[in-house]
């Protein structure tokens, strides 16, 4: 007896998702240090000023400077003006600015804003189709 096999031709649309929400939560802790340039600060090529010299803004002495992470930003303001940020690096010790041209009493402001409380929650899953499957022979 003879095997007959059957061909089949089929066409089949792709599955499509829609709707679908995602709630994003950004709750940023931000914290700001304060110090004043003094003249034993301002160096030969660069003025460094020590985690020592800085406050916060409980006007509390900080006994070390913020590591900043990837989830931080970190802005540099000298007398109030923000500044670029190859201007200037901060460790735990200091932050040390591109810069000897700063009279003694310029006031410099750090802030560091930290994202890592932001979370992405899908709240509503989308609805995706089956795919529709069209046998043509």
């Amino acid at each position: 007896m003879p095997v007959i096999k059957p061909v089949f031709t089929a066409v089949a649309s792709a599955p499509i998702a829609t709707g679908g929400v995602i709630a994003t939560t950004v709750n940023p802790v931000v914290t700001r240090y304060f110090a004043a340039i003094t003249a034993g600060m301002i160096g030969a090529t660069n003025t460094t000023v020590l985690a020592a010299s800085f406050t916060d803004d409980a006007d509390a002495p900080v006994g070390a400077l913020p590591t900043v992470s990837a989830e931080d930003s970190l802005n540099v303001y000298l007398n109030g003006v923000l500044q670029q940020s190859t201007l200037s690096t901060m460790t735990t010790a200091s932050l040390v600015l591109a810069t000897i041209d700063l009279l003694v009493g310029t006031p410099v402001t750090i802030e560091v804003t930290n994202f890592t409380n932001t979370t992405s929650d899908l709240t509503t899953p989308p609805a995706i189709s089956a795919p529709t499957i069209t046998v043509t022979s």
